[in-house]
């Protein structure tokens, strides 16, 4: 076995491309890749919690944070654009054939996530970010040239499986580049952002949907070009992005680790600093974890922190998934909205969403995530029932429905970002893509995937009655979650992610 010297100089770590390194660095002894069942030591961890809120993680935040954005304004899309979908001469799609459009998206997101997710843990964040976005990019481009429902579904599956691969890659890279004291707060802004996608889908919608602007069979095809256009943007962004340094060390990748981290260091303080005194730790480093490792780590080790994230996915992915996809059909079919109005309704809906994460979001890293995940998941499970109490009685209108909505989701918002936030930092390093994957899978293919269809068949019916039972399973779900987060949530708050899950490849 070889081990690194203890403690390591400034003068002879490795220092990233373009930052003028000192003379001796060109003679450091490392090798570029340790193989794997080498024995290291580091102090990446404790370097990267130590820096302090800088332009360099705002960068991160914009272009990583992107994903949710794009996401936003699929959903959204395919929501605002179903009375389009129905009305078209070409795809004549039913209440039913949108909602089965939904479920099929997300099922494409289910199988992407697992399969990209088990990539991202084995090739990296940065090369499966990429990867992922070129899925996402080209499938939905595709969309705006679809001729039938099965043409349609099968672009709607494949952007689904870019933007789930997306989920863990980048989830993964947020986690371990974003010190441990703002981890909380960054995260859930982020996953929040979802919703700036969803404004910016609704306002697309309101003026391609104009038959002023463009032909409504034109105008849903030039829609979907919208996020194709976006996603070109965001693939130059993430240009200058580098490899998570938390995973390049597990894989024997050192040399560059500390490179990428000299080079941040450099980047946030303008010099460089010194390690003395920071926590060190001693790793075998290895090239992939076994799927079978992965298993006991989830189903074993850590079994009621999957429960709860099994918990806190499946709830979210139903109670968004089924409201947002059908929120359309629900204002031209029970409230008599035109198509082209829809928009309108989805603005003000989407501000809640956003500023929840926004407003909360500080209370995750203060108050912390047992009290804060529980105490939203039951707000918004209970005005849900209420709210839908009000409407099956006809007590409220389209527009107070609406300001209904939007007070849900203010809460519900930050709950669903906090189901992700959950899933990502409370299982080890050499897992975490993968369980992100795999949560997100099981939570969204038992909630999310069954929920569009289900709400389209309830509302095809007519029957406020019969949509007023899915609103009802979607607070049971969410009241649910949140007695099962109080009794077996986790403190992470403000804590290094090396001790809210110990890497499986840490000797001490």
């Amino acid at each position: 076995m070889h081990t690194l010297p203890h403690p390591r100089s400034e003068a002879n770590r490795p220092t990233p491309a373009g930052v003028d390194a000192p003379a001796s660095a060109a003679n450091d002894p490392l090798p570029v890749r340790h193989p794997p069942g080498v024995v290291v030591e580091t102090d990446i961890p404790a370097r990267l919690d130590r820096l302090p809120w800088s332009r360099f993680h705002s960068l991160v935040v914009v272009a990583l944070g992107v994903t949710w954005i794009l996401d936003g304004l699929e959903v959204t899309l395919a929501g605002t654009l179903s009375g389009a979908l129905r009305e078209s001469p070409v795809l004549a799609f039913t209440s039913t054939d949108i909602g089965l459009v939904g479920t099929i998206y997300i099922g494409g997101a289910v199988t992407g996530a697992l399969f990209f997710g088990w990539l991202t843990d084995r090739l990296g964040r940065k090369k499966l970010f990429f990867i992922t976005l070129t899925v996402y990019l080209i499938a939905t481009a595709a969309t705006a040239f679809t001729w039938n429902f099965w043409t349609f579904a099968l672009c709607r599956f494949v952007t689904g499986a870019g933007i789930g691969g997306e989920y863990a890659a980048i989830n993964s890279t947020i986690q371990e580049l974003i010190p441990a004291r703002m981890r909380g707060f960054t995260d859930l802004v982020i996953n929040g952002s979802f919703w700036i996608g969803a404004a910016a889908g609704a306002g697309a919608a309101l003026v391609l949907l104009d038959p002023a602007v463009a032909d409504p069979e034109l105008g849903w095809r030039l829609a979907f070009l919208i996020g194709a256009g976006l996603g070109v943007i965001v693939f130059v962004m993430r240009m200058w992005l580098p490899e998570s340094p938390r995973w390049l060390m597990t894989h024997g990748r050192l040399a560059e680790a500390e490179a990428v981290v000299a080079g941040i260091e450099r980047r946030v303080l303008g010099h460089d600093t010194g390690t003395a005194g920071l926590p060190r730790a001693r790793l075998r480093t290895r090239s992939h974890t076994p799927l079978v490792e992965v298993a006991v780590t989830l189903m074993r080790t850590y079994r009621s922190r999957a429960l709860v994230g099994l918990a806190l996915m499946t709830a979210q992915a139903f109670f968004y998934n089924a409201i947002f996809f059908t929120y359309a059909l629900v204002l031209t079919d029970f409230y008599g909205i035109p198509t082209a109005q829809v928009g309108w309704y989805i603005l003000p809906f989407a501000l809640g969403n956003v500023m929840g994460p926004v407003v909360l979001g500080r209370l995750f890293d203060t108050l912390g995530r047992r009290v804060m995940i529980t105490f939203t998941y039951l707000v918004s499970g209970v005005l849900l029932a209420v709210t839908g109490w009000l409407f099956v009685e006809e007590l409220i209108s389209a527009t107070t429905q609406t300001l209904a909505w939007m007070v849900i989701f203010f809460f519900a918002s930050a709950a669903a970002s906090s189901a992700y936030l959950t899933v990502s930092e409370c299982f080890p390093l050499e897992v975490r893509a993968l369980a992100i994957a795999i949560f997100y899978a099981v939570g969204t293919g038992l909630g999310g995937a069954s929920g569009p269809l289900l709400f389209g068949f309830l509302i095809e019916t007519g029957s406020r009655v019969s949509v007023f039972g899915g609103y009802v399973l979607g607070a049971v779900l969410m009241i649910a979650a949140a007695a099962i987060q109080w009794r077996f949530g986790v403190a992470a708050e403000r804590r290094p992610l090396e001790t809210v899950a110990r890497p499986l490849a840490f000797l001490d």
